[in-house]
């Protein structure tokens, strides 16, 4: 096996054991120490990702896929920023100052500058698939400034974040896994409408569970606060 062949195993391999952890935790009792160890599973999962992520990136580069480097290298943003996010939450939970620290706005400007570059690259390839993710960049800047505002009066601050991270997590390791798993499992499928479905899908679902998240969290923060 080549050096290349060995990472993408092992990206393909990580990726599996980070779905079985996500799983794992979003079905056991929320808080338990089963529950904390499938997460710890998952997020150092998600670091393997895109350790091994980031030589696929340049080897895409240097194969003439600028098209593909930029967008890959757009999603291991987006999921650095989603693992560091719902990992700090927990533990600063205690500070929102601590945790809407540097490093937090550093990933976040990087992600919507790199999401406004991606609607643009988009645009210009005549590709809405990236543009229409590259929008996901001004999404996530504008959730960060949301959550800044209401952290200092709501009390389940970092738990809405939490949350909202694994489920951005989520909807990565779900779109890898229906854009390689279906086309195998469903050959005989149109491959633009299976690759439709494996991008937009979780996306849908990702939308659908954040605003559940934010009305049940919302109500026992305003529960909290009477």
């Amino acid at each position: 096996m080549t050096p290349m062949s060995v990472i993408v195993t092992l990206h393909v391999a990580t990726g599996a054991v980070a779905l079985a952890a996500y799983w794992s935790a979003a079905l056991l009792a929320k808080g338990s120490p089963r529950h904390r160890l499938a997460g710890r599973v998952f997020l150092l999962a998600m670091l393997a990702i895109v350790v091994t992520g980031v030589p696929m990136v340049a080897r895409a580069l240097s194969l003439g896929h600028p098209v593909t480097a930029a967008f890959l290298a757009y999603l291991l943003l987006l999921v650095a920023q989603g693992s560091w996010s719902g990992w700090r939450a927990i533990r600063d939970r205690r500070s929102p100052p601590r945790y809407f620290g540097p490093v937090f706005r550093a990933l976040t400007g990087a992600i919507v500058l790199a999401g406004a570059a991606m609607v643009v690259l988009g645009l210009r390839v005549g590709q809405p698939v990236l543009a229409v993710f590259g929008g996901v960049g001004g999404l996530v800047g504008w959730g960060a400034m949301q959550a800044r505002r209401r952290a200092d009066r709501d009390p389940v601050w970092w738990l809405r974040e939490h949350y909202g991270a694994m489920i951005g997590n989520g909807v990565a390791v779900h779109i890898a896994f229906f854009g390689i798993g279906l086309r195998r499992l469903l050959p005989g499928v149109d491959p633009q409408v299976l690759t439709l479905f494996a991008w937009f899908a979780p996306l849908a679902v990702a939308a659908v569970a954040g605003l559940w998240i934010g009305r049940r969290y919302g109500r026992a923060a305003a529960a909290r606060g009477r």
